[in-house]
């Protein structure tokens, strides 16, 4: 049962260029709620994901933008205002790989600049520029909910070759936590999601396999990281800010986590 009614609300959604991504996930269930949807990725194939939820009986348009790109980025959100006059919930969920591009995985001590520098690019300086293009729009309102995806990998625990991705999902949790304080007396809103293992289309054996061993005995479903963030985007959790809920079957609660 959907307890969230955001209508006459506008839910901008990033990185919901997947099919059965978390981000698609994450917009139908706010479509379902009731809010106008805007979804960007970076291809493409986000017109194939527009074509998808128009079907499916959502209001929402949607266009491809690089939101490591500054120009890109400001652009995008006067254009994402303009459709509606208002964006009142952003979720920043963009990050982890790009079509044709995947996150690099490399140890610290061979890893070069560029390769640290793209990974956080897209898991961390996109919701830095597309929260701060939004931004002023809610605060002249006086309301705005922003909930950033980030993970149990840097804000929980880690793996190896993955310092890059760690540093930057740790610093969303960070830069959420001091925005959160900023905007706190505006009637804004700003919380971190942090799944664990997640059954996507770009899982690898070796995720589903670990996801085996969690205290639940599977790995999470798009679905069910959507649900938590549809309450913190919904005036319901009105009196949470600067907060991180973790997704991850309590997983991050064992210490022994051998078979």
């Amino acid at each position: 049962m959907l307890m969230t009614d955001l209508k006459g609300q506008v839910a901008l959604v990033s990185g919901a260029g997947s099919e059965a991504g978390i981000g698609m996930a994450i917009a139908r269930r706010l479509g379902a709620a009731g809010a106008r949807l805007i979804v960007t990725a970076s291809s493409q194939r986000i017109v194939e994901r527009v074509a998808e939820l128009r079907a499916e009986g959502f209001e929402v348009e949607g266009r491809p933008v690089d939101l490591t790109d500054e120009g890109q980025v400001r652009e995008f959100g006067v254009w994402a205002e303009s459709l509606w006059g208002q964006v009142d919930i952003l979720v920043n969920n963009a990050g982890m790989a790009m079509q044709g591009s995947p996150e690099p995985f490399s140890a610290l001590a061979q890893m070069g600049l560029h390769e640290w520098n793209l990974s956080i690019a897209r898991n961390l300086t996109t919701a830095f520029l597309l929260t701060r293009t939004v931004l002023p729009g809610m605060q002249a309102r006086h309301y705005g909910r922003i909930v950033n995806i980030s993970s149990t990998t840097g804000t929980r625990g880690s793996n190896p070759g993955e310092a890059a991705y760690s540093a930057a999902k740790a610093a969303m949790v960070g830069m959420s936590m001091g925005l959160a304080l900023e905007v706190a007396k505006q009637g804004i809103t700003v919380n971190s999601v942090a799944p664990g293992w997640i059954a996507t289309a770009s899982s690898l054996p070796e995720e589903a396999e670990a996801a085996r061993f969690t205290p639940i005995g599977r790995a999470g479903s798009p679905h069910e990281v959507a649900a938590a963030v549809a309450f913190l985007a919904s005036p319901e959790s009105s009196y949470i800010t600067g907060e991180v809920l973790v997704v991850d079957g309590g997983n991050s609660r064992v210490e022994n986590k051998a078979p």
